[in-house]
C-alpha cells in the first residue's frame, strides 16, 4: 500500500515538474500557469493511483506579457538584433591546429636556417639539424599565435631549444636571437 502511494506521489510530482518544465519558456521568470503549481498530490484515499490531472498535463493560457508559444518552441515574435540586446558577438571560430606551421623546408632553407642558429651558437644545432628544424617549425607557430607577446615567445624558444648543457635554453638574450632567426629565415610571415 505505501509503495503504491509512493509511487503515485513520485510520478505526479514528475509529472508537475515537466509541466513546469515546459512552461518554463517565458522571459520574465514569472509563473505563468497553474501548471506550474503542484495540483496533483499524493494525499487522495488509500488504496487509489494518483495521476495527473488534465491541467498539469495540458497547456494553460499564457501569461498577458509574453508571446504564445509556436509548434517549434518560437514565440511568433521576431528573435531580437544580437546587438541590440547588448548579447555578445558570436566568437570568431579558432584557426586550425596547424595554423601558422610552415611546411617542412627544403634542403636550402634547412642549410640557410642551421646556419642561422649556428652564427648565434653553434651548440643550438648540435649536429642535429633535423631536430632543429622541427623546433624552428614549432617556434613559428607559437609566433604565429602569440605575435605580440615576446617575453612568452622568449620562453618557448628556451623550452624548445635545449641540449644536455642547456637543459634550461640558452638564456633570454639567445632566446630572443634564435626568434629573430627564425623570422628571418624560415617563419618570415610572423613578423
Amino acid at each position: 500500500m505505501r509503495t503504491r502511494l509512493l509511487a503515485a506521489t513520485l510520478t505526479a510530482l514528475a509529472a508537475v515538474s515537466l509541466a513546469a518544465c515546459s512552461s518554463s519558456g517565458s522571459s520574465s521568470g514569472k509563473a505563468t500557469s497553474a501548471a506550474g503549481t503542484p495540483t496533483a498530490t499524493a494525499s487522495s484515499t488509500a488504496g487509489s493511483t494518483a495521476a495527473p490531472t488534465d491541467a498539469a498535463s495540458t497547456p494553460a493560457a499564457p501569461a498577458p506579457d509574453t508571446a504564445a508559444p509556436t509548434a517549434d518552441g518560437a514565440t511568433g515574435t521576431p528573435a531580437p538584433d544580437a546587438a541590440a540586446s547588448g548579447a555578445p558577438a558570436p566568437a570568431k571560430p579558432s584557426p586550425p591546429a596547424d595554423a601558422g606551421l610552415p611546411a617542412k623546408p627544403g634542403a636550402d632553407l634547412t642549410g640557410k636556417l642551421v646556419a642561422a642558429l649556428d652564427a648565434i651558437d653553434p651548440a643550438i644545432v648540435g649536429g642535429k639539424p633535423e631536430q632543429a628544424v622541427d623546433r624552428a617549425r614549432n617556434q613559428c607557430q607559437s609566433m604565429y599565435q602569440f605575435p605580440k607577446d615576446k617575453g612568452k615567445l622568449v620562453e618557448l624558444a628556451n623550452q624548445r631549444f635545449t641540449t644536455p648543457d642547456h637543459p634550461q635554453g640558452f638564456g633570454p638574450d639567445t632566446g630572443a636571437k634564435i626568434n629573430d632567426a627564425l623570422r628571418a629565415t624560415l617563419c618570415p610571415a610572423t613578423r
